[in-house]
C-alpha cells in the first residue's frame, strides 16, 4: 500500500475527546499498516502543561485501550515516537510563533491543522495561523462540524477562514462520508448495470434514510441544548447521505466532479413552506424510559440541560428532490437519540409490480427493496419475494445478503482514518465545499425559523422507542411505513 507524503499533523484540542477517542486511534491503525510516511510527525496541542511524558501517559490511559486486538507493543512504541505534545492557548497569538518554529520553514512537507475545538475558536485559530505564516500552500486546515448554528454564522466562519486559506486548503469534514458502506453506495449505484436503470422515479416508490442512536446527550448537554438534532445531524450527515443516493453519475471521481453533483441535489430540494413544516416535519424530544432494560432519564433531566428545554432530540422530515429523475418520490429522513437501537441505514423501496398475480404477504409495502446498512454491521440486503415450500402458491419475503465483514476479511478502516489520509494526500472529494454547505443551511433554515417563530414544542417520545407517533403518521399519510414497521 502506498504511503503518504512526509507530513506534520497538528491537533488543536489534542487533549479533547475527539482526538483521544477517534483521531489518534485512527492514525495508529494507519501507522501499523505502514501507510504513514516514516517522516510523519503528530503534534498534539493543549492548554494544560502536561509535558511530553504526561501526554504519553494520557495516551496509554485513554487511547491504547481503544485499540483492542489491534494493540501491538512494538508498533505502539514506534507510534508514540511520532507524537509530540506542545502547550498552546488558541487565543494567544505569541504561541503560534513557537508552533511555527517547531514546524520549520515552508517545504515539501504537508502540514495539516486539525481544529478539533469549539467552532467559536475556528476564526481566531485560522487568523493566528495566517499571521504566523502557517497558511502557505502546503498547509491544510480541517474544520469539524458544526460550522455555525445558522446560515449567517456559517457564512461568517467561512468568510473569515477564506481570508486566511484558499478553498482547496479547507477540508470541512463529515465523517459519515468516510464510511466504507457509504463508499460502497457509489459502487452499487455506478458500478452495476443491475441498479442504474432502476434508480429513478419510474421504479422507486420512496427512499428512507435513518440515523438512530441509543445514546443520549452524554456529557454534551450544554452543547446539545444549544444545537438540537436538526443542526447536529440532519443539516450535515443526513443531507450528505441523501446527496449520495440522489446525485447524477459524475463524469469522474475527481473532487469537483463529485461535489458538483451533490450541490445540484441540494439546489433541487424543494423548499419548505410554513405549511410544509407543520405537515411534513416532526420534532420530538425523549422522556424517561428504558434502553435494553436499563432505565434512562428524560432529556430535560440530563446534566447541563435546561429543565424547560424545547430542544429537539428527534427529527423526521419528508423531503422532495425536484428534478427529472426524482420528481414525486418522497425522501423520508429521520434521526434521533435514545432510540430503540443504534442503526444507520438507507432503504430504497421499489414500486409494486403493476399487476399482482399472487397474494402478497400481509403488511408488506413492496416485494423489492434495497437496504444499505451503514452501522453497526455494514452490508447490503436486496429483498425480493419467493415462493414458500408447499403445494400453495404463497409468497414470502426473503433476501440476498452481502455482509461486508464476512466477504472482505481485511481490516476495515475507520471513517476518520480514511479521511485523515485523504487530507494528508490532498484529496478533497469526500469533504464539503463552501457552496455545498451554504446550500444545506439555506434548505434547513425555513424549518428552524418556523419552529422558533411559532414556538412549536417537540412531541414527546419514550426513550427506547422509535420516536413520536407523529413520525409514523408522517409516512402513513403517504401510504407507506418505516422499514422496521413494515
Amino acid at each position: 500500500m502506498a504511503t503518504t507524503p512526509a507530513f506534520d499533523i497538528v491537533f488543536f484540542g489534542g487533549t479533547g475527546d475527539l482526538a483521544l477517542r477517534k483521531l489518534l486511534p485512527s492514525l495508529y491503525h494507519a501507522h501499523k499498516d505502514g501507510v504513514l510516511h516514516p517522516d510523519g510527525r503528530i503534534h498534539a496541542l493543549g492548554r494544560k502543561a502536561l509535558g511530553q511524558d504526561g501526554y504519553l501517559a494520557l495516551l496509554e490511559e485513554r487511547v491504547r485501550p481503544r485499540l483492542g486486538e489491534h494493540a501491538d507493543e512494538p508498533m505502539w512504541k514506534t507510534f508514540l515516537a511520532r507524537v509530540h505534545f506542545h502547550v498552546l492557548d488558541a487565543q494567544q497569538p505569541q504561541h503560534y510563533a513557537t508552533l511555527a518554529n517547531v514546524l520549520g520553514p515552508p517545504s515539501d512537507r504537508v502540514v495539516v491543522c486539525y481544529l478539533a475545538t469549539a467552532p467559536s475558536l475556528f476564526i481566531p485559530i485560522c487568523e493566528h495561523l495566517a499571521a504566523a505564516g502557517l497558511n502557505h500552500s502546503n498547509v491544510r486546515v480541517v474544520l469539524e462540524k458544526p460550522l455555525g448554528h445558522d446560515l449567517p454564522s456559517s457564512n461568517a466562519i467561512n468568510e473569515a477562514v477564506g481570508q486566511c486559506f484558499t478553498e482547496n486548503q479547507i477540508y470541512r469534514i463529515d465523517h459519515y462520508l468516510g464510511k466504507e458502506s457509504v463508499q460502497n453506495l457509489l459502487a452499487v449505484r455506478f458500478g452495476n448495470t443491475l441498479f442504474e436503470p432502476l434508480w429513478r422515479r419510474e421504479w422507486i416508490d420512496n427512499v428512507q434514510i435513518t440515523i438512530a442512536e441509543e445514546l443520549g446527550v452524554e456529557e454534551r448537554g450544554d452543547f446539545y441544548d444549544r444545537t438540537g438534532a436538526l443542526r447536529d445531524m440532519l443539516q450535515s450527515h443526513l443531507l450528505q447521505l441523501l446527496c449520495m443516493v440522489a446525485m447524477e453519475p459524475p463524469a469522474s471521481l475527481t473532487e469537483d466532479a463529485v461535489r458538483d453533483e451533490k450541490l445540484k441535489v441540494l439546489r433541487s430540494l424543494k423548499p419548505f413552506t410554513p405549511e410544509d413544516v407543520l405537515t411534513k416535519a416532526v420534532r420530538g424530544q425523549y422522556r424517561s424510559g428504558a434502553i435494553n432494560g436499563r432505565p434512562v432519564p428524560a432529556y430535560r433531566d440530563e446534566p447541563h440541560v435546561d429543565p424547560a428545554s424545547n430542544t429537539e432530540t428527534f427529527v423526521a422530515l419528508q423531503a422532495e428532490v425536484s428534478n427529472w429523475r426524482w420528481s414525486g418520490v418522497p425522501f423520508f429522513l429521520r434521526t434521533g437519540k435514545r432510540m430503540q437501537e443504534r442503526v444507520a441505514e438507507i432503504v430504497i423501496n421499489f414500486r409494486r409490480v403493476p399487476h399482482t398475480l399472487f397474494p402478497m404477504p400481509i403488511g408488506l409495502q413492496s416485494g423489492n427493496r434495497l437496504v444499505i446498512r451503514l452501522q453497526p454491521k455494514e452490508g447490503v440486503r436486496l429483498y425480493f419475494l419467493a415462493k414458500q415450500p408447499g403445494d400453495a402458491m404463497s409468497l414470502q419475503s426473503t433476501y440476498l445478503d452481502l455482509d461486508f465483514h464476512a466477504m472482505f476479511k481485511a481490516r476495515w478502516s475507520d471513517a476518520y482514518e480514511r479521511l485523515l489520509l485523504d487530507v494528508i494526500r490532498g484529496r478533497l472529494a469526500l469533504f464539503m465545499r463552501r457552496d455545498e454547505q451554504a446550500q444545506a443551511w439555506s434548505w434547513v433554515e425555513p424549518i428552524l425559523d418556523c419552529w422558533s417563530r411559532h414556538a412549536i414544542a417537540p412531541k414527546m417520545y419514550t426513550a427506547g422507542s422509535w420516536g413520536p407517533a407523529a413520525s409514523s403518521g408522517l409516512l402513513s399519510r403517504a401510504g407507506v411505513a418505516w422499514h422496521e414497521e413494515a
